[in-house]
């Protein structure tokens, strides 16, 4: 039914096995051959493993030789690639990503919120160890800029590959030099269950981007809330990796990608996927020619939908953090706009390009998020932020120099604005609770036909039960015979 879906980049791949020497030639053989179940099945040279325990990437390479140097050059790692689909707003010869991006979600990004100490904080007259780049899979020593053997060496395979890693030792802490290391598992227990990602694996870093849990993109995958977690699916069932590379999805917030090639429901589901409901299948059809499957399937939204750089607030925990307002998933409702897969960015609102006579376009689900920073009124352009001085003390402009002095800007005078941004929805995917024809060809229907370019003639036929009406009663009427 359609052409891109956007779905948010998910763990990398990086199989951490044992030593091929102490294995033999079968067993080694054996990690190329496919398994039904790659997440139940023994990974080859658990024996090894048990005697021997687990040294990180370098026990992995020993069967899959290459994969750490490779893994270096992934969107996972690196936190950032070319962004062809921005169109506007961008530098085509720049990367972006998590690593330098500024906008209204984040308003920091890897380079100024490197994992560090903070100042001792207002309330709490204590440090703390804080940073964007948690989630990175290295130990921060050597972090999305770092290449080489070093680098090779600080993979942390097991967080993606782990089905028992022990989370709560990946935290950070300052080893004998003073310097801020991320702890990992790289226990025997936890290698000895290396596989497939499973779902707690992507989920560990991408439930928590943005802030907190579920607060980005507000979608909760369990069973309950996504038909795909109800077939069983996980993350890497649709984000299918290769040489550690995993596509994601069209979004206009989502500028890093592994591969220009996205992910698309056409990539499971062929283009006529509505074949049951004789009467309404062909007419659901039609509409995929012109709009996205999210539209219809992701009713709702939900996460942070407004947050305020400039004014942090104290939370019960006295650590300052931005003001945020914020729904649980399911809680609040999308808005729907046209989308060609580019991306407009501009400091005032970063989202789809597209409009109905571009016969590229499709209207897609959106989540719609306002933010307010700090621009530069001398450029015009967003502002970092530091996040060391604002946690402990609420200072937001001190947090603003530090991450000026970093980025080597010397010139700014600040004024807070407001940036609205689109998020594509790709999760909370329901088949049952889906749209419905009278959910938007109603005068009180979901989708504003004026703003999506529709004339008034049209849109008075849009509004009418005459669209459905004779189709929904023929399937009353066999409702009543049976």
């Amino acid at each position: 039914m359609l052409k891109k879906l956007s779905l948010f980049s998910f763990a990398a791949v990086l199989v951490c096995a044992g030593l091929t020497h102490a294995w033999g030639a079968s067993a080694a053989a054996a990690l190329v051959a496919p398994a039904a179940n790659a997440a139940s099945a023994e990974h080859p040279g658990r024996s090894f493993i048990e005697q021997n325990g687990y040294d990180g990437p370098q026990t992995c390479e020993n069967c899959h030789p290459g994969k750490a140097a490779e893994f270096l050059t992934t969107v996972h790692w690196k936190h950032r690639s070319p962004a062809p689909n921005v169109t506007e707003g961008a530098d085509p010869k720049k990367e972006y990503g998590m690593y330098n991006r500024v906008y209204s979600f984040c308003n920091g990004n890897d380079i100024v919120n490197k994992l560090k100490e903070t100042p001792a904080g207002t309330h709490t007259k204590k440090t703390t160890l804080t940073g964007c780049n948690t989630c990175h899979p290295g130990n921060n020593i050597y972090g999305p800029e770092s290449t080489g053997k070093e680098a090779e060496a600080s993979i942390d395979c097991l967080i993606c590959h782990s089905s028992t890693y022990d989370y709560a030792k990946r935290k950070p802490y300052k080893d004998e030099k003073g310097r801020v290391v991320m702890g990992q598992d790289r226990s025997k227990e936890a290698a000895l269950t290396a596989g497939k990602p499973g779902v707690k694996n992507c989920m560990a870093c991408h439930e928590k981007a943005g802030g907190g849990s579920l607060i980005k993109r507000g979608f909760d995958y369990r069973p309950e809330t996504d038909v795909h977690a109800a077939n069983k699916m996980v993350c890497v069932d649709c984000h299918k990796g290769k040489n550690h590379k995993i596509p994601t999805g069209l979004d206009p917030n989502n500028w890093a990608s592994d591969s220009n090639e996205r992910i698309s429901c056409l990539n499971c589901h062929d283009a006529k996927p509505h074949k049951k409901n004789k009467h309404l299948a062909d007419d659901y059809n039609r509409h995929g020619d012109r709009i996205y499957c999210t539209t219809c399937h992701i009713p709702y939204t939900g996460g942070a939908y407004s947050k305020d750089f400039t004014k942090w607030e104290l939370l019960p925990n006295k650590w300052f953090e931005p003001t945020t307002l914020e729904k649980g998933p399911k809680e609040t409702v999308p808005d729907y706009a046209w989308f060609n897969g580019k991306t407009i960015n501009s400091p005032t609102y970063v989202g789809p390009a597209g409009d109905r006579n571009d016969k590229t376009s499709k209207i897609y689900s959106f989540k719609i998020y306002h933010g307010k920073i700090f621009l530069n009124k001398k450029t015009g352009e967003p502002m970092a932020m530091d996040f060391a001085d604002p946690k402990a003390t609420g200072d937001v402009k001190a947090g603003v120099a530090s991450a000026a002095k970093q980025l080597g800007i010397k010139d700014y005078d600040l004024v807070p604005e407001w940036q609205t941004l689109f998020f594509a929805n790709s999760h909370l995917v329901t088949k049952r609770g889906a749209l419905t024809c009278e959910k938007c060809h109603s005068e009180v229907g979901l989708l504003d036909f004026g703003r999506l370019g529709y004339t008034p003639k049209e849109i008075i036929k849009l509004r009418s039960p005459s669209n459905y009406f004779d189709k929904y009663a023929a399937i009353k009427a066999e409702e009543n015979e049976d």
